[in-house]
C-alpha cells in the first residue's frame, strides 16, 4: 500500500512513512494510492466483533507491511483498553431510526481519543524499533490537543508541543492540555484563532531546515492514520443497524472535515452509505460550498460548539482531490487561491461530485441550545454542542434510512453551554473529578513563526 500526495509532488510513501511524515514535503496530504474494497461478505462477516478486531480487519488493508498482523492487533488491543465502555463506541437510540454514535469513551472524552490513542501506540512502536526521536507539533481547537497529549504524554523519543488558540476553547479543554506534568508535554496558548495555529503548523513542516533540524511530525487529522482509525466506527455502527444488506446514513459535526471525509472512505470501501450530512455551527464554511460553489473565508466567530470554530478545513483537501479526478494541478491551484485570495470557486464538475457525496446543514447557537434542550426532554440524553449541531442538521434527514448522528464529546467537556441550555451541569466522570484542582502549565506565544520555533528548539530535551 502507498500513498501520494494531494499537490502531486512528494515522494509515494508507504504507511508508516507517511503516518511518521504527517504533512507531504509538497504541503499536501496524503492519500491511499488504491482504496481497498471490502466484499459484502466480508463487511457482514463484522457483525457480533469486539470493535478490536473489526478495527484490524477494517484497517489491515491499508497497513500492508508496515507493521506484521499479530503486531497491529496487540496495538489496537493496547490503544482501545484504556475506554470507559466495553463497546468502546456504543449507538444509543434517540427516535425512530435516528442513533447517536458516541465517541466520547476515550481517557479525553472526545472522539479524537479513538484515533490518538492507537497513533500513539503506532509511534511509539516505529520509534521502538527505528531508535529514533521526534518533535510533535500539533494544532487544535480543543479536543485533538489534549487527546496527543493523553496519547503521548511520557513517551520516550517523543517532545508534544500543542497550539491552541488563547481564549477560545472550553475550561475543561484547556486544562485537559494544561495539568499534565510530564516533562516532555507543551501547552502553548496562541494569540489568535484556530486557524491562525494551523496556518503556524502548516509553516513549520514547509520549513524544511526546521522539520528536519527537531524531526517533526503531525498528529493533526491532516495525518492520514488519523482519518484510517476513524474509518472503523463507520463499519462498526453500520453493521449493527443491518449493513451490508441494509444502507445507513451518517450526519457528522465537523470542522476540520477529517471525520467526515472517513465516512466518505468508507463508502469507497463497499460500506452502503445512503447519506453522509456535514453538520457545521454558524462558523458555516462548508455548508456555504456545498450551497454556492464558492470556498471562501469569512473570518472565524466564537460559539457554544468551540472545536468547529474553523475556516481553514484541511482534510477538505483531500476530498477535492477525490472529486477533480485526482488532478493534483487544480488542487494545488485551489490551495494557493486560498492562501492568496481567502477563497476559491470549486470547478463545475468537482463542485457536483461534492453534492453527490454529501448534504449539509448548519445550526445557529439558538438552535445548538434547543437541541440541546429537546434532546433531553424527549430522550433522557444530555449531549454536548457539537452533537446537537449533529442532531439539529440530521432532523430534516431522517426517514426509512436508519440516521446516526456522531456524538463527538462528553457533554461535561461544555458544562456552560451545557448548563445554559438545560439547567443541568453536567459533571466530570469519577477519573477526572479533580481536573480543575491540578495545577496548569502553559506557555502564552505570539502568532510569530519564528518566536514559536525558537522556543521549540529551545525546549526539545537532549
Amino acid at each position: 500500500m502507498r500513498y501520494i500526495s494531494t499537490r502531486g509532488q512528494a515522494p509515494a510513501l508507504d504507511f508508516e512513512r507517511a503516518m511518521m511524515t504527517g504533512l507531504a514535503s509538497d504541503g499536501g496530504l496524503y492519500v491511499p494510492e488504491v482504496v481497498p474494497v471490502m466484499a459484502p461478505a466480508e463487511i457482514a462477516a463484522l457483525a457480533g466483533l469486539p470493535f478490536e478486531e473489526a478495527a484490524f480487519r477494517v484497517m489491515r488493508p491499508f497497513v500492508g507491511d508496515s507493521f506484521a498482523p499479530e503486531e497491529f492487533r496487540r496495538l489496537i488491543g493496547a490503544a482501545y483498553a484504556g475506554f470507559g465502555h466495553a463497546a468502546r463506541v456504543p449507538l444509543v437510540q434517540l427516535g425512530p431510526n435516528h442513533f447517536l454514535l458516541e465517541l466520547f469513551h476515550g481517557p479525553t472524552l472526545a472522539f479524537k481519543d479513538v484515533a490518538m490513542q492507537l497513533i500513539g501506540q503506532l509511534f511509539q512502536a516505529s520509534l521502538a524499533r527505528s531508535g529514533g526521536r521526534i518533535t510533535i507539533v500539533g494544532a487544535t481547537s480543543g479536543d485533538t490537543g489534549s487527546a496527543a497529549i493523553e496519547a503521548f504524554r511520557g513517551l520516550k523519543g517523543v517532545d508534544v508541543f500543542i497550539l491552541y488558540p488563547h481564549g477560545r476553547v472550553s475550561e475543561v479543554q484547556r486544562r485537559q492540555m494544561t495539568t499534565p506534568s510530564e516533562a516532555n508535554v507543551h501547552a502553548l496558548a496562541m494569540d489568535g484563532d484556530f486557524d491562525d495555529c494551523q496556518a503556524a503548523l502548516k509553516a513549520m513542516f514547509a520549513d524544511r531546515g526546521f522539520a528536519e533540524g527537531v524531526a517533526l511530525a503531525g498528529v493533526n487529522s491532516i495525518n492520514w492514520a488519523r482519518v484510517l482509525a476513524q474509518v472503523v466506527y463507520y463499519f462498526t455502527a453500520a453493521v449493527s443497524l443491518g449493513a451490508p444488506h441494509r444502507a445507513v446514513s451518517f450526519t457528522v459535526p465537523t470542522g476540520n472535515f477529517g471525520d467526515i471525509y472517513a465516512g466518505l472512505i468508507a463508502r469507497r470501501m463497499g460500506l452502503p452509505i445512503d447519506r453522509l450530512v456535514i453538520a457545521t455551527n454558524r462558523n458555516d464554511i462548508l455548508h456555504r460550498t456545498l450551497l454556492t460553489g464558492e470556498h471562501r473565508k469569512e473570518g472565524v466567530t466564537p460559539s457554544i460548539s468551540p472545536s468547529m470554530d474553523i475556516q481553514v478545513s484541511s482534510n477538505f483537501e483531500r476530498a477535492l482531490f477525490d472529486a477533480y479526478g485526482r488532478d493534483a494541478h487544480a488542487v494545488t491551484q485551489d490551495m494557493a487561491s486560498l492562501r492568496a485570495e481567502g477563497g476559491f470557486t470549486v470547478g463545475q464538475g468537482a463542485i457536483e461530485q461534492l453534492r453527490e457525496w454529501f448534504a449539509s446543514g448548519r445550526a445557529s447557537e439558538e438552535e445548538t441550545a434547543a437541541a440541546i434542550a429537546r434532546t433531553l426532554a424527549t430522550t433522557g440524553e444530555l449531549v454536548c454542542p457539537h452533537t446537537a449541531v449533529g442532531i439539529h442538521v440530521a432532523e430534516p434527514h431522517l426517514g426509512e434510512v436508519p440516521m446516526v448522528t456522531l456524538a463527538t464529546a462528553h457533554p461535561a467537556k461544555f458544562p456552560d453551554a451545557v448548563e445554559a441550555a438545560t439547567g443541568i451541569r453536567p459533571p466530570l466522570p469519577p477519573r477526572m473529578a479533580d481536573l480543575y484542582d491540578r495545577p496548569e502549565r502553559v506557555t502564552r506565544v505570539p502568532n510569530d513563526l519564528d518566536a514559536l520555533q525558537t522556543l521549540i528548539r529551545e525546549r526539545i530535551r537532549p
